[in-house]
Order: structure tokens, then sequence, then C-alpha cells
């Protein structure tokens, strides 16, 4: 089997779309505008910098849906797609990923995302396959129903990702060896999965990972310009 992983953000995308989607809420007055702003800003340098704690800056990013529901939530979800999300849909990565599709990859995205934000913006991709932060629902008999804040087993952050490829591959009865694998991404956050990879692609990489992808002589790809 040929397997093909795609990061998100930034290496599909030229945009971070949990920050994007973050600033929307603020937009359509789910969330105070300063507030969040300093809190989503201050989560995003730590993102850049390695040190994100994962948990607590999914609680935070799930407050404005947790409180409106989950019907309020779609709706305003399947706004976020049309006025940003869309327009951001590069033809160099929509044709990046098709070429693989085509030549009968099986096709991942692998992102540290939560899943109510990404499995939209896979399915506008055509991936049908989604590694992404799952979150924790309240299912008791008495409970909402809807998210907790919580996040469900492993987060697919750093090395988080190689765990949950693994989870993935094992529900398949496959191993890395049985695979031909291909990675792409921006960050250096991933090393620890493009170091597992058959075939590791920097993708609009940033300068760490540039770094990186050129000392050891890997596929280094530009696809656009970052934002």
């Amino acid at each position: 089997m040929k397997l093909t992983l795609f990061d998100l953000d930034h290496t599909l995308l030229p945009i971070d779309s949990d920050y994007s989607w973050g600033v929307f809420t603020t937009q359509i007055g789910w969330t105070d505008p300063v507030e969040f702003a300093r809190r989503n800003d201050e989560f995003f340098a730590h993102y850049k910098a390695g040190t994100l704690d994962v948990n607590e800056y999914v609680r935070f990013a799930t407050d404005a849906i947790r409180s409106h529901g989950a019907a309020e939530s779609i709706a305003a979800h399947d706004l976020f797609m049309r006025q940003i999300v869309l327009k951001n849909l590069k033809t160099e990565a929509l044709d990046l990923v098709r070429q693989h599709r085509d030549a009968g990859d099986t096709v991942l995205i692998v992102t540290a995302t939560n899943e109510f934000v990404t499995r939209p913006i896979a399915e506008a991709f055509g991936v049908d396959e989604l590694i992404a932060v799952e979150l924790e629902y309240d299912l008791r008999p008495e409970g909402t129903g809807w998210i907790t804040g919580a996040i469900k087993g492993v987060p697919s952050a750093r090395e988080g990702k190689v765990t949950r490829m693994a989870q993935w591959l094992a529900s398949r009865g496959l191993d890395w060896a049985d695979v031909e694998s291909t990675f792409y991404t921006d960050s250096v956050n991933d090393l620890t999965l493009l170091v597992k990879v058959n075939h590791p692609v920097a993708t609009n990489p940033d300068d760490r990972l540039r770094a990186i992808a050129t000392a050891r002589g890997w596929r280094i790809l530009d696809l656009f310009d970052k934002r």
C-alpha cells in the first residue's frame, strides 16, 4: 500500500484553520475580540515554538461552540467554510492531493487541529481519512450530547501524530513496514512523523524545518506562499 499523509494548516492551506476559526467566532460576536485575540495569539505563539499545551488549547478553542450548541455551531462552521476556507483552497494543493489519489495512494490528512474544524475541510479536499484531535462528547443519559471541551484519546500533535498513525495502521492489520509512506508538512513540530515515513517532504517549510530538510537531503516543496 502507498500511503500519502498531509498536514493541513500551512501545508495544504495557506492559513491556519484553527486560528482562523477563532478569529471568525469573534467576527460573528461569539467571543470578546480583545480577550480572545490575546489568548489566541498566545496559544499560536506556543504552537510555533513547539510548547503548546494541547489540552488547554482545545478547551479554550472549543469554548464558544460548547456554549452555543450543535445546531448553531454547525451552521456557523458552514458560513466559515463559505467565507474563509473555500477561498483558500488553492489549485496547487487540490491538484497535489488529486495526483496522489489518482495514482491509487491511500490519502490521509493528519492534523493537530480538532475534528470539528477540520472534517468539512478534509471533505472539501476530497479526503475521507482524517486523523485530527478527537473531541469528547457528553453521552451520559442526562448529558448534553455535545462536546465537553476535553480531548478523546491521544491528541494528534507532535509525537501524537506517530501514535495515532500507528493506531490507524494497526486497526487495518498493518504496520509501517507494510506501507510505502510519504508525508507533506510545513512544521518542525512534525519532525517525529517526518523521520518515520519513507518519503518526507518539507512543504512550505518554516525556517527550522527548511534547515533540517536541507541538511538531511529531504525534498522541499514550496507549494504556495505562506501568509
